[in-house]
């Protein structure tokens, strides 16, 4: 698959969940079916803390984890989003650095980017701004950013190398990079990894650990750490496989226990070269 078909393809999909989660019908789920996708988006945060957002922001979270919780967000700072769909995590992030910080919002889909718009106007804040962009061109100065999250998105990254480097640019020295990410443990073999990718249904990208350490290395990060958290279970997947014409006995069981969602956090140094 071709980077632009790849882009295409996530537009069309990513498309489609915000028109679903505009009528706030049920959480959009990674791959538009919300049973088959519950292990991974299901309990990713409290009650308390999305009890007040707008309906639609919560049906439309397609995430794998819960990074404004792990970003340990301060009072002033600035924040961004990298593919921030329906915007819950934008929305929860501006709450946490306050109308003296602020909360940008990155997303490549006009219907997401409508949504988000739309739900910040129906939470009543301000210090918010979404914009249309890609995450291998990140439409915001040098240094700018004091914290990057994101929540399952950069392992769509046809070119993780570009969005890593540009995540690095934008951050203000010793600025903080903390996601949620579907990473690969092992080696896993393509006829495998391709059918549990059927389940997983958003993360075909998704990077082995090790690489991704190597990589974010690679772009300047430093004090990489990346801990998984939610291990994925082939029985909860068991239905989609079937549907999908997979027999799901040829697939070993340890295999899907190799796909997993992690808490990924770096910084940018505070002095560079």
């Amino acid at each position: 698959m071709t980077e632009s078909t790849l882009k295409n393809t996530i537009k069309a999909r990513y498309g489609e969940a915000a028109v679903r989660a505009a009528g706030a019908t049920g959480a959009a789920g990674c791959c538009g079916d919300t049973r088959a996708c519950d292990p991974i988006t299901a309990n990713l945060y409290d009650a308390g803390d999305i009890g007040n957002l707008p309906a639609e922001a919560i049906a439309a979270s397609l995430g794998c984890g819960n990074p404004v919780a792990l970003a340990d967000l301060r009072a002033g700072e600035t924040v961004l989003d990298l593919g921030s769909g329906g915007g819950i995590d934008v929305l929860l992030s501006a709450r946490r650095v306050g109308p003296i910080g602020k909360a940008y919002g990155l997303d490549m889909t006009d219907e997401m980017l409508d949504l988000a718009r739309a739900n910040q106007r129906r939470a009543g804040i301000d210090n918010v701004e979404f914009l249309k962009g890609e995450l291998e061109n990140i439409p915001l100065p040098d240094d700018s950013v004091d914290v990057i999250i994101s929540n399952c998105v950069i392992n769509l990254s046809a070119d993780k190398d570009r969005a890593l480097a540009e995540a690095f640019r934008v951050l203000k020295p010793g600025g903080r990079f903390a996601v949620s990410d579907v990473v690969v443990r092992g080696s896993v073999a393509p006829e495998i990894r391709r059918s549990i990718e059927l389940w997983v249904g958003c993360v075909a990208g998704a990077l082995e650990e090790r690489e991704y350490r190597e990589r974010l290395a690679r772009a300047g990060f430093e004090d990489i750490d990346l801990v998984p958290w939610r291990i994925y279970r082939l029985e909860d997947a068991e239905d989609l496989l079937r549907a999908a014409g997979i027999d799901v006995s040829t697939i070993p069981r340890d295999a899907a226990g190799q796909f997993m969602s992690a808490f990924v956090r770096a910084r940018k140094p505070v002095a560079i070269g």
